[in-house]
């Protein structure tokens, strides 16, 4: 994909349903009894590796546009599938259906695509072999073969670090175990969810026993969640709010090109995926909220960005650390690129997490932003990029439709073309990408 610079954007524009939501609404209604109607489904081809995945399970899906319509099968009701479970490049369908297979009463296997049989599964494998779960892992990698066990057994989990996927995990497993389940978030200065929190809102929405507390450490707060294993699931219409992750690309974008103004309707603004707007704001960024209401037990709303002539950060030093990079680890590219016309730059620490994504995200911003002419400096945890007067190059996406996503936006003020090699990759979350660009710059 070639990209020349563009002088401004603007428009009004509505994208695709969120990853994140779609796969758990996907998932969940097909642990409920009845049938679910999802509205603005994910268009994403992870979103649809969930969705043929419940199929080969035995769910009866039908989908028609972006609406799915799923007749949920309850909590035991799956069928062993005849073939290997294929996830794609999606590990949140990974790690959320391990969850669920391990509850069940049969053996299965769940496979993924080159980049994903590299991602890490201990940090799943671990607690639901504590439940009492058999997995059979390839060095704690995909192909993992799950023997499921039901009843598990019920238990307290300490997480390492905080992780929606592990955390949503656990919580499906806790579904078909005795007793009481509970997770624990590790320690956080604020009483605020430290990893985004889809899960326990949609559950309860569809009748799950879900609590929520915060116990008060040593060293900050604990957040404990749990749910009862003789929770059932009801099918509840549900509706999709539209990408926050995916709107970042077109904020950053906005608030970068002078004379831009776009609008993005109906986004999801859940708080704990709401750092990227905060952050944005307090770098200068003129974002704006409106039209806010609640569906689904998910706040959404409009955002309407436009470029001041100059960025008027509150900071001298930009540095993001700390526990909002949990809430922010799908954002962290494109951050970076915005970082680039910064006056002071931007520095990110506290994000190791990205070197196993789908990609090495921290290497791969810092070897393409290096080939576009930017000053970055490399950590173990995260990146320093300073001001800089972008050129076109030839980038590598590395595979990663963030990366490709995030060099896009850095090409729109670069100077000359850039060409993104591997750019096919942005279908993995947003295959609209490039043609809901190319709308904006007319």
């Amino acid at each position: 994909m070639k990209i020349q610079p563009a002088n401004a954007l603007n428009g009004t524009i509505r994208l695709p349903g969120d990853k994140s939501i779609s796969h758990r609404a996907a998932i969940f209604a097909s642990l409920a009894e009845g049938e679910t109607r999802i509205e603005n489904y994910a268009t994403s081809a992870d979103c649809a590796s969930t969705l043929e995945c419940l199929r080969n399970l035995g769910v009866k899906i039908k989908q028609e546009n972006s609406t799915v319509f799923v007749k949920g099968v309850g909590k035991n009701g799956f069928t062993k599938p005849a073939q290997k479970l294929d996830c794609g490049n999606s590990g949140t369908t990974m790690r959320l259906l391990a969850g669920v297979l391990a509850g069940q009463n049969f053996d299965s296997v769940l496979v993924g695509d080159e980049s994903l049989s590299k991602r890490p599964m201990r940090r799943i494998i671990e607690p639901l072999t504590q439940m009492g779960a058999k997995i059979e892992s390839a060095n704690g990698c995909a192909p993992l073969r799950i023997s499921g066990v039901n009843p598990l057994r019920a238990m307290t989990y300490k997480m390492p670090v905080a992780s929606a996927q592990v955390k949503s995990c656990v919580l499906l497993a806790g579904l078909n175990a005795g007793g009481k389940t509970e997770v624990q978030n590790p320690p956080s200065q604020t009483q605020n969810p430290t990893s985004r929190n889809h899960t326990e809102l949609m559950l309860r929405y569809l009748g799950a026993h879900i609590e929520e507390s915060f116990s008060e450490a040593e060293n900050g707060f604990i957040q404990k969640i749990s749910i009862t294993g003789n929770s059932k699931l009801t099918a509840v219409n549900l509706v999709v709010p539209s990408d926050v992750s995916s709107a970042a690309f077109f904020i950053v974008a906005a608030s970068c090109l002078q004379n831009s103004e776009v609008t993005l309707e109906n986004v999801g603004l859940n708080p704990t995926r709401t750092a990227i707007i905060e952050v944005l704001q307090s770098l200068g960024a003129d974002i704006g909220i409106c039209n806010q209401k609640e569906i689904c037990r998910e706040i959404i709303g409009d955002i309407a960005v436009r470029r001041r002539e100059k960025f008027a950060p509150k900071v001298v030093f930009n540095v993001i650390d700390g526990d909002i990079i949990a809430n922010l680890i799908d954002e962290i590219p494109i951050l970076a690129v915005f970082g680039t016309q910064l006056e002071n730059g931007l520095e990110i620490r506290g994000a190791a997490e990205l070197r196993v994504k789908e990609s090495d995200r921290i290497a791969a911003v810092v070897e393409n932003l290096r080939r576009m002419n930017a000053t970055v400096e490399e950590f173990p945890d995260g990146l320093r990029v300073g001001k800089s007067d972008l050129k076109g190059a030839v980038v590598d996406s590395f595979g990663d439709h963030r990366i490709t996503m995030s060099l896009a936006i850095a090409a729109l003020f670069a100077e000359g073309e850039t060409e993104i090699s591997g750019a096919e990759s942005a279908g993995v979350s947003f295959p609209e990408f490039f043609q809901t660009l190319e709308d904006l710059r007319k």
